[in-house]
Order: structure tokens, then C-alpha cells, then sequence
């Protein structure tokens, strides 16, 4: 490991930071070493109000345009040490706990780049920006706290996909899609059960969620583009159950098999609901949806009118991160890969990132902000004990970061 550490910079600092535990929003001592790296390298930074690092190399040429380079400092994982080890051409840990190579592949990528452009003044560039935030992996509170209006760059690459030459170019964004069904009159299970104005609540949020998309609803070439997953589907009698239940049958797992036991039989419901995910990203195709979702409710309540009534409410957790009409990043991509032999796979992801956010903000000039995902290494088993980098494959996509730089400051 030494050895290899010795030959290549760009594992060397990885292997430094990776050696930080730094849990979201535990990322002081990450943040220090960052900071006294690029200290050491002359390179102007700082953090903000919030935590979060930002450094930037000035341009050599003003009538090119900034590059700002986003990645994340935290990773899911706790305080315990990070014993690192090379078995052949992984790096990965002693087992223990995670690596963090989601994020710091790609905060030390974006370091080395700046160390090399600030020691090499006849690179002619528009200059580099460079943000490092915290808390990406649980509230993305980090990226949330930047000042966006500080932003001079207009395209952004966030490195933070896990195979090499990832490209892409939209995301999902988040929705919870909530119904709460209700009838207008309960009843006894036996007593009442003849009586046709008495319906069951229960029986009847099966009833819509059946009419109701499940999966995919629009994709295209690049992959999903909107989706709809139902969460959770609850009626009937689970009050008295919900309320003896113990905490050691829910983190037994056991709380399903409790619930089914203890639940009311004998009432005709009154009370239902639904909880969905909507993922998508495209804002068109996530509001056609929703609309054919209201169609069904109507219809429903229609159906049902006098007897029961249903209500759906949505609220956005994530916005959508859409494809750009502006491709430049795209094609900067694609050239750089032919430059240096990679194939690239331009993509759409259906998950969220920072990429979201910068998506729906504008920089210090009012331009709208154009962010690709993008991945430099192949890692394996993100988020667990068994995460791995491939360290070639890493050395690979520095020279691709390198290389997108340049095609960069060739095209503006």
C-alpha cells in the first residue's frame, strides 16, 4: 500500500482523507486536512457558515469560462477507525466498516486537479471552482447551505457516481404521493353488515390503489424517467393493536405478525390511506401523472358519493434534476473519452444527488446552473463494510477528469 501511495498523488491524498472518519455532519477533521492540503499547495480556501469547502484557481485566460467540481465530505459510517488495506488492484478496508470512496474518490480528484493547475501557469483556463459539502448522505443540509449566488461557473461536474465514465444527465426527483380515504358511517361486522350505506374502508383503499399506476410510468433512452411505488396501504381496526404493541416486537421484525393478530375484526372501517413515491425527472411527466391519479379519486368519490370520500395530498422532498438543453458538458465529455480510450455510458439516474440542487439554482450572474454526475472510479459495495475502489480504475478516471478540463477550456 505504501508503495503504491509513494508512486501515485492521487492515492496518496485519497488514502489520507479516506483515513478520516467523517459520518455526515462529522466532518470537521476531514474538512481541517482538506483545508492544510490545499494550504500547503498555496491554493486559495476556506470553509463557509455551514461547514462546507470551498477553493477556487483563479483563470489564466478571462475570456474562457469557470469549471466548478462538487463532491461530498461525509460517508455513511460512524467514528471507528479506517484501517486500509491493497488486495491486488482494490483498495478497500480491514472489513470493519466502510471506506468512503462515496465521496472522497471524488474529493481527491478534485484536489490533485487544483494542485496541478496551480503549479502549471501556462494552462490556459477560465478558471476552477471547488465545493466540498457535508451531510450529502443523510439531509443534504451541506449542499442546501451554499450560497449559490456565490457561484461564477455555469457547469458543474458532481463526482459522485460509482463506475467509471458515468455520464449523467438527469435525475429523479422525490415526491410522497399520501391518500386518506374515509366512509360516512361505521358499523358492527355482524349486526350491520346487510346495510349497503355501511362500507369498509379498508375493502375500499384496495379498491383505488388497484386502479392506481404501479412502477414505471415514462421512460426513454436513457432510462426511467417517471415512476410511482406504493409504500404502504393501512386500514381496518390496527388502533388498539398499534397502541399495545412493544418496542421489542418492532425491532424484532415482528410487528406485522402482531398487528394482524391484535387488529379489530368485528367493525366495519371507517378509516384507510395510502403512501406513495414519485420519482422523476421530468416536472411534465410527473404533473401528467399526478393529474391521472386525481382522474381516479374523482371518478372514485363520484362513484362513491354520500357514502365515502377520498383525499390525496403530495409534497416534494426532492426536486428533479432535468436534462439541460445546453449539452455542453456532454459533448466535453464524450471528446474527452475519445481522447483517452474510455467508453462513456450517458445515462439518466432514478435516485436523487447534489446535482438536484444546483439544478433548480442560478449563479452570481443569473445563469442557470448545469450539473452532470459523473464517475471516476469503479466502487463496489457502497455504503457497507465490503466497499472497494478499484485504484486503476480510479488513476483512469483522473486522467478522464484531466482530460474533460481541457476539452473545456478548448471549447469555451
Amino acid at each position: 500500500m505504501e508503495s503504491i501511495r509513494k508512486e501515485n498523488k492521487l492515492i496518496d491524498i485519497f488514502c489520507d482523507l479516506a483515513a478520516i472518519p467523517s459520518p455526515s455532519l462529522k466532518e470537521d477533521k476531514a474538512a481541517k486536512r482538506i483545508l492544510e492540503i490545499f494550504k500547503e499547495n498555496n491554493i486559495e480556501a476556506s470553509t463557509d457558515d455551514y461547514g462546507n469547502v470551498k477553493a477556487k484557481i483563479p483563470a489564466t485566460d478571462i475570456n474562457k469560462k469557470p469549471l466548478l467540481l462538487s463532491s461530498h465530505m461525509d460517508v455513511v459510517g460512524d467514528d471507528s477507525p479506517v484501517n486500509i488495506r491493497l488486495n491486488g488492484n482494490i483498495i478497500e478496508t480491514d472489513k470493519t466498516r466502510t471506506l468512503g470512496a462515496d465521496d472522497k474518490a471524488g474529493v481527491a480528484a478534485a484536489i490533485l486537479l487544483a494542485i496541478e493547475l496551480k503549479n502549471n501557469k501556462d494552462i490556459k483556463h477560465g478558471g476552477l471552482e471547488i465545493i466540498f459539502t457535508k451531510d450529502e448522505e443523510q439531509n443534504m443540509t451541506g449542499i442546501h447551505n451554499i450560497k449559490m449566488n456565490e457561484i461564477e461557473s455555469e457547469h458543474i461536474l458532481v463526482m459522485d457516481a460509482d463506475k467509471l465514465g458515468q455520464v449523467q444527465i438527469s435525475g429523479a426527483g422525490y415526491t410522497k404521493l399520501t391518500i386518506n380515504l374515509q366512509t360516512f358511517k361505521g358499523g358492527h361486522s355482524g349486526i350491520d353488515i346487510d346495510d349497503t350505506t355501511r362500507l369498509n374502508a379498508a375493502k375500499l383503499i384496495a379498491e383505488l390503489v388497484n386502479e392506481i399506476p404501479q412502477g414505471v410510468y415514462q421512460k426513454d433512452e436513457f432510462g426511467v424517467v417517471t415512476s410511482i411505488n406504493l409504500g404502504v396501504i393501512i386500514g381496518g381496526g390496527i388502533e388498539i393493536a398499534v397502541n399495545n404493541i412493544k418496542d421489542s416486537e418492532i425491532k424484532s421484525g415482528k410487528y406485522l405478525d402482531f398487528i394482524l393478530d391484535k387488529a379489530v375484526t368485528n367493525v366495519i372501517n371507517i378509516k384507510a390511506g395510502a403512501a406513495y413515491s414519485i420519482r422523476s425527472s421530468s416536472r411534465e411527466y410527473e404533473e401528467n401523472l399526478i393529474n391521472d391519479i386525481k382522474v381516479i379519486i374523482n371518478n372514485f368519490n363520484k362513484k362513491y358519493e354520500g357514502l365515502a370520500a377520498a383525499e390525496m395530498e403530495t409534497s416534494e422532498h426532492l426536486p428533479q434534476f432535468e436534462k439541460s438543453d445546453d449539452d455542453t458538458l456532454v459533448k466535453v465529455a464524450k471528446k474527452a473519452g475519445e481522447n483517452i480510450s474510455l467508453d462513456l455510458d450517458i445515462s439518466s439516474f432514478h435516485a436523487g444527488a447534489e446535482t438536484h440542487i444546483y439544478a433548480n439554482n442560478t449563479n452570481k450572474y443569473g445563469k442557470k446552473l448545469k450539473p452532470v454526475l459523473i464517475g471516476l472510479a469503479d466502487v463496489y459495495n457502497m455504503h457497507s463494510a465490503n466497499e472497494q475502489i478499484d485504484y486503476k480504475s480510479y488513476l483512469k478516471g483522473y486522467e478522464f477528469l484531466k482530460e474533460i478540463f481541457k476539452v473545456f477550456n478548448l471549447t469555451e
